[in-house]
């Protein structure tokens, strides 16, 4: 018992609670904003597709070209990057206030390929028959694709989650806060090895929850 507790001296647990909900406020802040923006992006890039509704081939290339160098660009590197714009709307390019935008822009083009895919796989008969009972593109949108395509969409928010806790601790390098910030200045340029367990287990257990939630969700709107 005396040697467990001599492995974890260096922690200090209000330290790792106050970290832990800059890890969630970042999370959740990040995914609201990268499901409001990404979902409407992947819809448009889906109906704009090739043999699609709105087919527009010069728009989806462009969409896709922009989409495709946001989600190649490094994450680090966009954090960086985007420091002059974060300041600009935040007014910082510390903690988590300066921690979200760079989340979201990262995460974005991921969700909405995604989304994309959800929806191609949606049965095209199901959207001629709304069509052929004269429903307005609004009306098909939200009456056949969403509803048909749920189960994919919770499933990519779900995935999206699950990558923006990554991102949420490679944001720590450049002072975003949470356990990530936690783990880099005392596990890692401290040598406290104790600190780096404890982050890397609660970054595990988050990343446990939000994929065990995320199943329950995709198997519940599957049987309906």
């Amino acid at each position: 018992m005396e040697t467990l507790l001599s492995f974890f001296a260096n922690i200090d647990w209000y330290e790792i609670w106050l970290a832990t909900g800059d890890t969630m406020f970042m999370l959740f802040g990040s995914l609201l904003f990268t499901v409001l923006l990404g979902l409407p992006l992947g819809v448009l890039l889906f109906l704009c597709s090739p043999r699609q509704l709105f087919e527009q081939k010069g728009l989806y290339a462009l969409l896709s070209l922009i989409v495709n160098i946001l989600r190649s660009l490094p994450f680090i590197i966009l954090l960086i990057v985007m420091i002059p714009f974060t300041v600009l709307i935040t007014g910082t390019s510390l903690g988590v206030a300066g921690a979200i935008p760079p989340l979201v822009v990262g995460a974005t083009p991921f969700f909405a390929r995604l989304v994309e895919t959800a929806l191609r796989e949606v049965d095209r008969g199901i959207i001629e028959a709304t069509q052929a009972m004269g429903a307005s593109t609004r009306q098909i949108i939200t009456n056949a694709l969403l509803p048909e395509a749920r189960p994919g969409i919770f499933a990519a928010i779900t995935v999206t989650a699950i990558t923006l806790v990554s991102y949420t601790a490679m944001a720590g390098v450049v002072g975003a806060g949470g356990l990530g910030d936690l783990a880099i200045r005392f596990g890692y340029q401290r040598f406290q090895t104790d600190v780096m367990v404890v982050t890397v287990v609660l970054l595990l257990i988050l990343v446990q929850i939000l994929q065990t939630v995320g199943d329950k969700l995709v198997v519940h709107f599957s049987r309906k």
